[in-house]
């Protein structure tokens, strides 16, 4: 199930970078299909669809979004 943000999404990934070394801009990408978290920014309505890539052994190792729109 998809978590829904009302936060900046360009602030969200500034952040998210702080604690993950790996994140791509793929919006094509098959783990957006069913992403982990929607960003939506209150103000204007954009958003992003961020989605964790994660290993079978529960390791986080990359983090993908799409387009912010």
């Amino acid at each position: 199930m998809t978590t829904v943000i009302k936060r900046n999404p360009l602030l969200f990934l500034k952040e998210l970078r702080e604690y993950y070394d790996d994140i791509w801009k793929l919006p094509d990408s098959q783990y957006l299909v069913d992403p982990d978290f929607l960003v939506v920014d209150p103000k204007t309505g954009k958003g992003a669809k961020i989605a964790f890539v994660v290993l079978d052994d529960g390791e986080t190792v990359s983090v993908v979004y799409d387009d912010i729109s």
